[in-house]
């Protein structure tokens, strides 16, 4: 039991003077996930060998020169921006995969879609991480872009992807090029992937409506914005000389899906890690508003990654399986999860959950070192009083943070289990345990991170159901 004295501490003091009868006091149950909240399971990479061998099949080493090419040092956005980029290029190349997959028995028409929707979705991320230079005056302009006018209607003679269009109402002609360089293009030309690309494309032109320019990739670009220098930050053709894996001699067509899926992921976890970044920097900088919409797009990116990884669920089970024996991927531990082979993942869990530590200097109080419930009484303030809005809706963001990361990993089990088998799922072992303490399991099992305002919301959600009780019984009376 815990006891708190409201009159002295909270706006809700008015209790005493709306209910006679309920005491200056409120006494409330609180779950055991607040009591046992410092007991956290640590997330902890596989063996060095293990990561080692992750790395090498999908060429991270050279992936990550490509992240981390700092072409443009003024455009502050390059960082977070670029590898969520070259994903959705990488998405286009999957998208070739997929339908020149020569096997009769694949699921063509399953995968169209889900390439499809997971190409929007990278495309609405996109554009939400265009959307923040309008706000950011210091990112503002920076983009390398291509303005559309400034050729006065003349068509390059090397550009190839280009033509010449005038807005209604405007005297200025408009010269709407797309890039040299990446597949889209190419796959609205062909026959099998013309119905898909042209819905990307319209996603591209619907999703960058609030931007400052557009990507320049094929959409028909109505506002006739700028282009972004799509070749020169995406690299499309440096990239897609990474498509063949150091095992490209294997036959077995999952190996390019199992290896492109995974070079996606990658690519959005670099992302997830620049935006965590960012995150600490506004905060520590005050700048709430900012922090609080990049928190909301770090919790879309968790659920873009369990996105991706539901991609296994359309691979063969056979061809994945025999693949799996060829790679020679299997557990080395016994609670050991292939996903832990990703350092990526793992550091980007731990960022996620240490932004825990950033709640006392949001709420502006400083942590008890005798273990009192400030921070509590700080949020349930914040909660009542609703002045510092941008405050709660930072808060909010946070504890989505944590709801996608804990669904993420709860649902990597679950496709685990369908893909490889219970078994597999459980850490190879013989014998199931009833208690769960499996690495995944710990993770999505484990207490909440913010201890201190899951009690706050507790404290008023009984707070508000003991008014409603008194205001009946006063009604009753009467």
């Amino acid at each position: 039991m815990v006891d708190l004295d409201w009159k002295a501490k909270m706006v809700a003091s008015e209790i005493s003077n709306k209910s006679p009868e309920l005491s200056n006091k409120l006494n409330v149950l609180i779950p055991m996930s607040i009591q046992l909240s410092n007991i956290l399971s640590p997330v902890v990479s596989s063996s060095a060998s293990s990561c080692s061998a992750y790395e090498n099949y999908l060429r991270l080493p050279e992936l990550k020169k490509l992240w981390q090419s700092r072409e443009f040092p003024e455009w502050r956005n390059e960082p977070v921006l670029k590898p969520g980029l070259q994903a959705l290029e990488i998405t286009f190349r999957f998208v070739s995969i997929v339908l020149s997959d020569p096997r009769p028995y694949a699921n063509a028409r399953e995968w169209k879609r889900r390439l499809q929707s997971l190409a929007s979705r990278q495309i609405e991320l996109i554009a939400m991480l265009c959307e923040d230079e309008v706000e950011d005056q210091e990112a503002h302009g920076t983009a390398p872009i291509v303005d559309l006018r400034s050729s006065s209607g003349v068509l390059a003679r090397e550009d190839s992807y280009a033509e010449v269009w005038q807005i209604p109402g405007e005297t200025s002609t408009v010269v709407n090029r797309s890039s040299e360089a990446s597949l889209l293009p190419r796959l609205a030309t062909w026959h099998k992937s013309e119905d898909i690309a042209q819905k990307i494309l319209y996603s591209v032109e619907c999703e960058m409506r609030g931007c400052p320019y557009t990507l320049g990739v094929g959409e028909p670009n109505l506002a006739g914005k700028p282009n972004i220098n799509y070749d020169a930050v995406c690299k499309p053709n440096e990239l897609h000389a990474l498509k063949r894996t150091p095992y490209d001699h294997i036959e077995n067509h999952e190996n390019l899906t199992l290896y492109t899926t995974h070079q996606i992921l990658e690519s959005w976890i670099q992302t997830a890690h620049e935006l965590l970044n960012r995150i600490v920097e506004r905060i520590d900088a005050k700048d709430f508003r900012k922090a609080s919409s990049d928190c909301y797009l770090l919790e879309n990116i968790w659920k873009l990654l369990a996105e991706i990884e539901d991609l296994h669920l359309l691979m063969d089970p056979d061809d994945f399986l025999h693949l799996k024996s060829q790679l020679q991927i299997k557990s080395t531990q016994e609670r050991e999860a292939f996903c832990f082979r990703s350092t990526g993942l793992v550091e980007i869990t731990k960022l996620s959950k240490e932004l825990k530590h950033k709640v006392p200097s949001i709420l502006g109080v400083e942590v008890d070192p005798s273990g009192g419930p400030r921070i509590q009484e700080a949020a349930m303030r914040l909660y009542s009083e609703k002045k510092g809005f941008e405050k709660i809706h930072l808060v909010q963001a946070l504890q989505a943070i944590e709801a996608a990361l804990k669904r993420f990993f709860f649902a990597y089990k679950q496709v685990l289990v369908v893909v490889m088998g219970s078994l597999e799922a459980k850490g190879n072992r013989v014998v199931a345990s009833s208690n769960s303490n499996d690495s995944l399991s710990q993770i999505f099992l484990e207490p909440t991170y913010y201890p201190s305002l899951d009690a706050a919301k507790t404290f008023l959600g009984e707070f508000w159901s003991h008014e409603r009780g008194e205001s009946g019984k006063y009604r009753r009376r009467k």
